[in-house]
């Protein structure tokens, strides 16, 4: 360990071997870092959270804070991030409300860029980057691989689909499905992230069966339940598509269009 002398840090947490601790950073009560995890210099580390191993988070950071939500009344909930995570200057990252389990969560391998915002019960998967000023309201879920471009909003409890893309300054009131490019305010779709999948190495056929059956549930005059029913029937099966499909079932906020 190496904690600078200027440090804050509470008696009861709990610091692994190789975490370093920079000048003036304050690490709260029942606080977890792991192993080979760098916290910057003025960071802010506030209780109950739980940081995994070989993280970096810059100076200025807030973790934990108390969650922007009246209906908060002081109850023990958590901040959750897992490994390989960095998470830039400025960033707030905010402790859940008592709802759903109690826990703001991030998982492995993040980039969270500069003045970007997590709200209370938000649930990001893994291999995000959410670049700067990029903000999600409380309980959004994002799921791995997608990419939120900077200075854009998300409203509370929406989700953002595996390997989707949202553009730059967009405002995202309803569901992005995965795979897909989102853009605008409100952020309507743009066709799927081709770009994307194919540098993630999706098979040629997993993309043609996503076209298809975006083209269907998307392209046709179809109602929503109608077209989703005529993909699964008629689109070639790939867990691609069965995850495409099943998200929008699942939509309670609605689908962009």
């Amino acid at each position: 360990m190496n904690i600078h002398s200027t440090a804050i840090v509470a008696p009861d947490a709990r610091i692994a071997e190789g975490v370093e601790i920079g000048p003036y950073s304050v690490i709260g009560r029942d606080v977890a870092i792991g192993k080979n995890t760098v916290i910057g210099p003025h960071a802010v580390i506030e209780d109950f959270t739980q940081i995994g191993e070989n993280c970096r988070i810059f100076q200025f950071c807030s973790i934990g804070a108390l969650p922007q939500d009246l209906k908060f009344g002081g109850e023990k909930t958590r901040v959750v991030i897992g490994n390989d995570n960095t998470i830039r200057e400025f960033v707030t990252i905010h402790r859940a409300t008592s709802a759903d389990e109690g826990v703001t969560r991030l998982g492995d391998h993040n980039l969270i860029m500069a003045y970007a915002h997590v709200a209370h019960n938000c649930i990001l998967g893994d291999h995000i980057i959410m670049s700067n000023v990029a903000t999600l309201a409380g309980h959004v879920q994002i799921e791995d691989y997608a990419i939120i471009s900077g200075l854009t909003g998300i409203h509370q409890f929406t989700r953002i689909g595996a390997h989707s893309m949202i553009g730059g300054a967009s405002a995202v009131v309803k569901d992005v499905p995965p795979y897909t490019i989102a853009n605008g305010n409100r952020a309507k779709l743009f066709g799927l992230n081709l770009i994307g999948l194919k540098r993630r190495g999706f098979a040629d056929n997993a993309i043609e069966a996503l076209k298809d059956a975006y083209r269907i549930i998307f392209r046709s005059d179809l109602l929503l339940e109608v077209a989703l029913e005529k993909a699964q029937k008629e689109v070639e099966d790939c867990p691609e598509v069965r995850h495409f499909i099943q998200f929008i079932e699942d939509s309670k906020r609605s689908i962009c269009r």
